[in-house]
């Protein structure tokens, strides 16, 4: 049966292919997906399938799929993961809550208080109605980012 997605390296792709699999830099993944690129390519190797996924011990269906994200998107979605078009879990604090947790930190503290505490800022987020609710965990991290 002919194969569907022929893959078809140049030159410059090949010897960028090699590389990675050869410089250690790259994760598992890009690494694996790089030596099926290698071993399918049309202008080379041309190795069925079959041999290709006994050869690094990886699932059929892997490798055909390997082939046809190279053919159809590029060689850099067949080596790297797509981005999620919608995060799983939308952030607590968007740039403008960010910005208003910075500057309450940044403002003086509570009566009878010395300083802010995480706590008091998550309790004076949800007071203020910015977020409907926060943990000081959430406070930690926001303000980590922000130094």
């Amino acid at each position: 049966m002919a194969k569907k997605y022929v893959v078809r390296l140049a030159p410059d792709e090949r010897q960028q292919l090699l590389s990675l699999t050869k410089a250690g830099k790259a994760s598992a993944r890009a690494v694996q997906h790089a030596n099926i690129l290698l071993l399918a390519d049309a202008n080379a190797d041309n190795r069925m399938d079959k041999e290709i996924a006994a050869v690094l011990h990886v699932a059929l269906r892997t490798v055909e799929r390997i082939r046809m994200w190279c053919v159809t998107e590029g060689i850099e979605r067949a080596l790297h993961r797509k981005p999620q078009d919608k995060p799983s879990r939308t952030p607590i604090l968007d740039g403008r809550a960010q910005a208003r947790l910075t500057a309450l930190a940044c403002s003086e503290a509570p009566d009878g208080r010395s300083r802010w505490t995480l706590q008091l800022l998550a309790n004076q987020m949800v007071k203020l109605k910015i977020v409907d609710s926060i943990s000081h965990d959430t406070v930690w991290r926001a303000l980590k980012k922000t130094t």
